[in-house]
């Protein structure tokens, strides 16, 4: 089933501001479901092995479907002030080597309990920076993750590429390691934005760097941009959107920025006055959908952009989109092995995080523990649910019966309340509802969030939704 093709900025169905208003709100960009604040101290080391052993067991029974890696390197030179990672500040590139080493030892835990060759059919590095890595310490790392695993041919193997840590020889090496994708933080290329968030990096320098990523004919290059920063406006913005038209990488993903400076210290070195308004937000975003979509670029959804012959614009055409950790992907639902500081995982029903601190992960290592502190074991509900939301997030559609024969459910009865939620939705124009299907219509999908957001049991209270960042 194709997901909804959408229309055009100016083809969109007028929203009135009051529906916009209501439309933007605080909500989870659901790369899982339940979401990672849901995550409790209960689930720990001992029941993520247990997860495992699980998976081992069935891979004997019935042989194990593919799994994908992520990797987190958390050290960055310097500090973007808009960030929300997990992330360590430090000029000390010594630190590259030593955590590798931790990571040798969270890795040999993992074959341990699955063996060795279990096969790979994505790997992405993210962080912090993993270019803070050196050239010989992202070889040591990949040789370490060959070793343990079988990177099976056709993988999907990324890495995210800080432009002002990487020159065209670097991009050459990470070539040579077999990364066949690549992500540029771009963020915006006006210099009184870069300076008030703590990044400067000239549009040459990342226009270089593009040119010799096409040269070096990796699959997908992708540029990560934010709206919402300080010192932005609608026309400098602008700006930066023709900018990065013009470098034509084969995806875009543009994110929200969300100011919580009460949960992310290096937010408060930003000046909240010199934010955006909900208004201009609104214009930027209205914009970039324009923009991109006018230089003939595919809507996937969300934050997402790509070229129509990128793989991901194929698989929404085809009704092939998945989402996980990283956003929405082409490989199909799988196992997630996350390694290194704070990194979020995913074993059949279950989700697992990885301490925060660097010294509580060692510490767990050195007592030859799975640095696991929190997760989930998913309820019977919440893979209904889970199943409900991706559907919309993915397909933009939610077959009853589908749902119903996957989960011995009768979807009226468990989802009356949700069904009811849904006709204001309908008659703003968002979706159509049938006696078979929930149908995402082409307006709603640049609101599929709020959609989404109905299914989420969790959500409960406005308290609760200030955790996340706004969907406009």
């Amino acid at each position: 089933m194709s997901m909804p093709a959408p229309l055009s900025a100016a083809q969109q169905a007028p929203l009135s501001d009051e529906q916009l208003r209501r439309l933007d709100v605080p909500g989870p960009r659901y790369t899982s479901y339940p979401t990672a604040d849901r995550f409790v101290e209960a689930f720990g080391a001992v029941e993520y092995e247990q997860a495992l052993r699980q998976r081992a067991e069935g891979a004997v029974v019935g042989g194990a479907p593919p799994l994908s890696l992520y990797v987190h390197v958390p050290f960055c030179e310097s500090v973007c002030y808009y960030c929300a990672c997990n992330k360590i500040i430090t000029k000390h590139h010594s630190r590259g080597a030593e955590y590798l080493t931790w990571l040798q030892r969270e890795i040999d835990l993992h074959t341990q309990v699955l063996g060795r060759s279990q096969g790979v059919s994505q790997l992405h590095l993210g962080g912090g920076s993993p270019t803070f890595l050196s050239d010989d310490e992202l070889g040591r790392l990949m040789a370490m993750l060959r070793a343990a695993f079988r990177l099976l041919p056709g993988a999907e193997l990324s890495i995210e590429v800080d432009p002002r840590t990487a020159s065209p020889e670097r991009l050459r090496n990470i070539a040579a390691l077999g990364f066949n994708r690549i992500s540029f933080g771009v963020q915006d290329f006006d210099h009184a934005v870069q300076v008030a968030v703590h990044r400067v990096q000239p549009y040459e320098q990342v226009e270089e760097l593009v040119a010799e990523a096409r040269a070096l004919k990796f699959e997908s290059i992708n540029a990560d941009l934010i709206y919402g920063l300080p010192k932005q406006t609608p026309e400098s913005f602008a700006r930066t959107i023709a900018q990065v038209a013009a470098l034509r990488p084969s995806r875009i993903a543009l994110y929200a920025y969300a100011h919580l400076p009460q949960r992310f210290k290096p937010q408060r070195r930003i000046d909240s006055s010199a934010l955006p308004t909900g208004e201009q937000r609104v214009r930027m975003l209205s914009d970039a959908l324009a923009g991109f979509m006018g230089e003939g670029y595919v809507y996937i959804g969300m934050d997402h952009f790509a070229l129509p012959t990128d793989s991901l614009a194929v698989a929404k055409r085809q009704g092939r989109l998945h989402r996980n950790f990283q956003g929405y992907s082409t490989q199909p639902d799988c196992d997630l092995i996350a390694l290194g500081v704070s990194s979020i995982g995913r074993i059949g029903a279950t989700y697992s995080q990885n301490a925060k601190t660097l010294e509580e992960y060692q510490d767990a290592l050195a007592q030859g523990n799975f640095p696991v502190v929190r997760g989930l074991a998913l309820t019977r509900d919440d893979l209904v649910r889970r199943a409900v939301i991706m559907a919309l997030m993915c397909q933009g559609r939610v077959e009853f019966e589908s749902i119903e024969l996957a989960h011995l459910v009768r979807f009226r009865d468990v989802f009356q309340a949700e069904l009811a939620r849904l006709r204001e939705f309908q008659d703003m124009g968002l979706v159509q509802l049938t006696e078979q299907d929930i149908q995402v219509t082409a307006t709603g999908w640049f609101f599929v969030r709020a959609v989404a957001m109905v299914f989420d049991k969790h959500l409960q209270s406005d308290q609760m939704r200030a955790r996340f960042s706004r969907i406009i």
